[in-house]
């Protein structure tokens, strides 16, 4: 048989093509197959033992004043307004933030071990950015329900009927599974087939894009803008309707209802500023501009300190909520003394 140089090439091509493709199987498979190791938040030293206990003691706080929150806010018929109702799932999301990272961050100090697989890794991301975008959503539509409430008295009952606030949380939750559905298909389609040691205490979208052996410079770009609309236009809708109940409430006559408007409006806006605090820090600040101990501060204030403030922030500056947790109290010490 006679050689041939274009056979010859031919061939070489062919392997050649063979081969880069058999390679990009095999990053993907290591990907998708493969565990990551989440490096965690303490070690057992005396004072990170007692870190680790003060973590503890406010996950518990936390779920278990949203959990009374929630529970008042449905047992007691004053509480059944739109904003008692918004604020209820404002709580049923403060629930779901901690329980998706404190748990398994708990257990793997206990066992001493970091390991999560690839599906968990992708459910944490999945799950917190639902949750993020949700709660994000939810805040900035309560904030039109004080506009509401604040501006227009009258019409209340009309413009926040039950029908709209079902409209409002369903815009949340819909906006959280968009986004969160968007964003991890995209970051989970990078092969990851160098470090899979995530410097963070949970897989947060951040943190796993460093460990990509793709360019994902052009996906940190977008993810930068669209962190600007989903936090500036909410952030946009608050601005707008607190600049005009502020108006409103300086031209209130009576100091009792002006007190009243400040206390319910400046219960928001101190929940408000937390969140979106954290959250512009995270997402809208570039990555080279904040090192992986501040990512894990910041993530553990928004996903653990946060939630937990919130039920105190809206319980101890509302007599509404003050007045409901004395009647059940009242109610529960009533029936044991019988």
């Amino acid at each position: 048989m006679k050689f041939s140089p274009l056979r010859l090439l031919a061939n070489t091509l062919f392997f050649l093509q063979m081969s880069d493709a058999s390679q990009r199987v095999r990053e993907t498979n290591q990907s998708v197959t493969s565990d990551f190791t989440l490096t965690g938040l303490f070690n057992h030293s005396g004072p990170h033992l007692a870190l680790f206990s003060l973590v503890a003691t406010i996950f518990t706080m936390g779920l278990l004043g949203n959990a009374v929150l929630i529970f008042l806010i449905y047992t007691d018929a004053r509480l059944h307004t739109p904003m008692y109702f918004l604020l209820s799932q404002l709580s049923l999301l403060d629930v779901g933030f901690p329980l998706v990272t404190i748990p398994k961050m708990a257990a793997d100090f206990l066992q001493e071990e970091g390991a999560i697989s690839f599906g968990g890794c992708a459910a944490q991301m999945f799950f917190l950015m639902l949750i993020g975008v949700s709660e994000g959503v939810l805040l900035s539509l309560m904030s039109y329900d004080r506009y509401v409430a604040v501006c227009h008295p009258l019409h209340y009952p009309v413009l926040m009927r039950h029908q709209v606030c079902l409209l409002m949380v369903g815009t949340s939750w819909l906006s959280g599974v968009l986004v969160a559905s968007i964003q991890t298909s995209i970051t989970l389609h990078f092969p990851y087939c160098a470090s899979h040691t995530v410097d963070h205490f949970f897989c947060e979208l951040p943190a796993l894009l460093k460990l990509s052996c793709a360019d994902t410079s052009a996906y940190e770009l977008a993810l930068s803008i669209s962190g600007v609309l989903i936090l500036l236009l909410p952030l946009s809708l608050v601005a707008t309707s607190y600049s005009h109940v502020l108006g409103a409430v300086l031209h209130m006559h009576s100091a009792e209802a002006r007190h009243k408007a400040f206390t319910t409006c400046s219960s928001h806006i101190t929940v408000v500023g937390l969140f979106y605090g954290a959250a512009v820090f995270m997402y809208m600040v570039p990555g080279t501009y904040h090192t992986p101990q501040q990512d894990n501060v910041v993530s553990l204030f928004y996903s653990l300190i946060t939630p937990m403030l919130n039920p105190l922030i809206y319980s101890l500056r509302n007599r509404e909520v003050q007045m409901a947790l004395v009647k059940i109290l009242f109610r529960t010490g009533f029936r044991s003394k019988r």
